[in-house]
């Protein structure tokens, strides 16, 4: 049976999980003239100006915490065996926000405008041996607090 948490790649979001799987969180940049803007999640085209001149580029790996919610009870596998969790939207540095995991923090800990870092959570395969990356399993973009230094 398939796992409902594997992000499945495509011919476009390939580039995406393949930096992933090597510690890498990718954005989408517009080069239209006078766009410039970055976003997230993953596009084939500007969501600002619609332009379709857009290319990916490394995002730094820094954000901070825009809001949260801790989620008690979650009934789709494998989900329910990681409750409780902190569902989160950080907002990236380079400005765009984008939903996430918060992992490494106690709930106590949280603070809206906390600085974040990212990290990727690995997990295998899926029965049929397929991830989105290869046969071999995935990385997920998830962040924790920054450490200082």
């Amino acid at each position: 049976m398939a796992r409902s948490d594997l992000p499945e790649a495509d011919a476009f979001t390939r580039t995406y999980w393949d930096a992933a799987a090597a510690g890498r969180l990718l954005l989408r940049r517009c080069r239209a003239a006078g766009c410039g803007a970055v976003h997230h999640y993953p596009r084939e085209f500007c969501p600002h100006c619609w332009s379709e001149d857009v290319g990916w580029e490394p995002a730094s790996g820094r954000a901070t915490l825009y809001t949260w919610s801790v989620v008690h009870r979650n009934d789709l596998p494998p989900f329910g065996d990681r409750v409780p969790y902190v569902a989160a939207m950080v907002e990236l540095a380079e400005g765009p926000r984008m939903m996430t995991e918060v992992t490494d923090c106690a709930v106590a800990d949280l603070r809206i405008g906390m600085p974040l870092a990212v990290h990727f959570r690995t997990d295998p395969a899926d029965s049929r041996g397929e991830g989105a990356v290869g046969g071999g399993g995935y990385a997920v973009p998830v962040f924790r607090p920054a450490r200082d230094g």
